[in-house]
């Protein structure tokens, strides 16, 4: 798989250097997370060299794609981030930018809130909630953010609505997909168009060691949402937004 010093020589090898402080963070959120998951459910995957390549790595792998990501102040809002991915590695990684996570579950709240403090990470907040109420149109959240990222939570047109809504106009969403069939993108044309965004990349990794596929979808907020997205919380899982079919 991969060990931290491999982690660290793959992401030289992309131009991305990291410090002997930022090591040591990485180390530490990994010995962190491991000792939390024993009695709250964060991860299946717990093997140092799994969570370095599977998690950390994985996790840093947009900001190799979208290179403003590394140098930039830019404000980042992460979607049902669960134990932090991918927001906390890029934090760690590149402390230019302004992390927000949103995640419906109050127990990783807690778990990121503790994480952070350990990490000595600033300019990061934590909001416990449902992505749609977040987005609402009262929200002082809403067409807010330079970037929106989410990581395997949902399929690709319900993650639009989750997501878009929260991108400024001229920002993007970011979805980091493990597989992605080309009928979720054609499913999603509909979405990704009715919330005011447009597709700009697709672009497509092999995750070293394994080999396995990864899809960086970056989707640019071309111009507003209207109000009516997103719809009331659970609606987008239910009633995802895509073109009716013939």
């Amino acid at each position: 798989m991969m060990t931290p010093e491999e982690f660290r020589q793959a992401l030289a090898a992309r131009g991305v250097e990291l410090s002997d402080h930022q090591m040591q963070q990485f180390a530490d959120y990994y010995e962190y997370l491991v000792a939390v998951n024993e009695h709250v459910n964060l991860t299946a995957i717990t093997q140092k060299d799994e969570v370095y390549l599977k998690h950390f790595y994985d996790s840093l792998i947009p900001a190799l794609t979208v290179k403003d990501l590394q140098t930039e102040a830019l404000t980042l809002c992460d979607v049902g981030a669960g134990a932090g991915f991918p927001s906390i590695p890029m934090k760690i990684a590149f402390p230019n930018l302004k992390v927000t996570i949103v995640d419906s579950l109050n127990k990783r709240i807690r778990f990121l809130n503790d994480l952070s403090e350990r990490l000595g990470l600033e300019e990061v907040e934590f909001h416990h909630g449902r992505a749609e109420e977040f987005a609402g149109k009262k929200s002082k959240h809403r067409e807010s953010y330079d970037v929106v990222t989410a990581r395997a939570v949902a399929r690709l047109s319900v993650l639009s609505e989750y997501c878009l809504p929260l991108a400024r106009v001229g920002g993007r969403f970011i979805a980091l997909k493990a597989q992605k069939s080309e009928q979720e993108l054609e499913d999603a044309e509909y979405a990704i168009e009715s919330l005011g965004g447009k597709l700009v990349d697709d672009a497509v990794f092999h995750l070293p060691e394994t080999d396995d596929v990864r899809h960086i979808i970056t989707i640019e907020k071309i111009r507003q949402t209207p109000k009516k997205y997103p719809r009331k919380a659970g609606t987008p899982a239910k009633m995802p937004l895509e073109k009716p079919r013939a």
